[in-house]
């Protein structure tokens, strides 16, 4: 049985080999499985957990390499269903030397859009110990919506901690005062909250660190511990039972691609979570994740094993000795 579950949207990314190319002149794609919760789950699952996705793809190309792909990495998929009358999403991603890059979605009214509150009721959470929810998936429709409240319902029934991520995604939404609403309302039912500092701009009209997880854990008495993603610069930590500190980031000489960093850093801090490590630790790891997924073209592709992570986190510690 899977220990961590997560709801959302598959898709597969054509990411364009062409360097600086806009992705209207870009010729050359290599294709990648992505997905913000499905990043997570891979994430997760190569930290050697058992992840559990829930979600939908089409009765096309694109669904079934998604769900061998998900098999490839070990990822529960019990409730992947298939919807043989809507389609599996997919994106465009340039290819940039710095900065962020260009994306461009097709995903309006994909299959993951359409999933059902039933298919809900089919999942058993009796070795649940962590779940993981997004903005994004909210915002792909009013159904998907209401399937994530529903879940949301119960996850609280079972007593399974959530975490959630509010990343935004603006074109999503109908307008921006309903996606500021609508996802502090969902941060109000998550026990731990993964904004980012530019979202907390957003959300709460600061970008104050303090004030971004003083927002949230004044909101709502479910929210135990608030982690505010910093960039290069790390992260920020504040819990209801009294810490308060940052935790610094990795040097990354060559950043690839940051699509997909913030996903690692979830990958981090639950994966540390999952291990029983205290917030802090499990913050570095988070940041640790975030620095190798950079690395590389693919949205998880970075994403190391334990193996990997070890390896990683002792060249830094040797490097800052020295």
């Amino acid at each position: 049985m899977a220990d961590f579950l997560t709801l959302g949207e598959p898709m597969v990314v054509f990411a364009a080999d062409d360097l600086d190319q806009d992705l209207t002149t870009a010729t050359h794609f290599t294709k990648f499985l992505a997905g913000a919760e499905l990043n997570v789950a891979v994430g997760i699952s190569r930290l050697n957990h058992t992840s559990h996705y829930v979600s939908a793809v089409g009765n096309d190309p694109f669904g079934t390499y998604i769900s061998r792909a998900m098999q490839a990495d070990n990822i529960q998929t019990t409730d992947l269903s298939v919807d043989p009358k809507h389609w599996t999403g997919f994106y465009l991603k340039q290819k940039v030397s710095h900065g962020d890059p260009a994306t461009y979605y097709f995903r309006k009214n994909s299959a993951a859009a359409n999933l059902t509150t039933e298919a809900i009721d089919a999942i058993d959470l009796s070795q649940i110990k962590l779940a993981h929810l997004s903005g994004i998936y909210a915002a792909l429709s009013s159904q998907s919506l209401s399937t994530l409240n529903y879940l949301i319902d119960r996850l609280h029934e079972k007593r399974v901690p959530i975490s959630f991520d509010p990343n935004l995604r603006p074109s999503l939404w109908a307008d921006e005062s309903t996606m500021i609403q609508v996802t502090n309302e969902i941060a109000k039912q998550a026990q731990l909250v993964l904004p980012g500092i530019k979202e907390g701009k957003i959300l709460i009209d600061s970008d104050d660190p303090e004030q971004i997880a003083d927002f949230y854990l004044n909101q709502s008495e479910v929210t135990q511990a608030v982690v505010i993603k910093l960039g290069p610069a790390g992260a920020y930590i504040k819990t209801r039972d009294g810490i308060n500190e940052t935790v610094s980031g990795f040097p990354v000489d060559h950043v690839v691609d940051t699509v997909g960093a913030g996903d690692g850093f979830a990958v981090g801090v639950l994966s540390g979570l999952l291990d029983q490590l205290p917030l802090a630790e499990a913050t570095q790891r988070g940041c640790a994740v975030g620095a190798l997924a950079v690395q590389s073209a693919g949205d998880s592709t970075g994403y190391p094993t334990r193996t990997q992570l070890k390896e990683f986190l002792a060249t830094y510690q040797k490097e800052i000795t020295q």
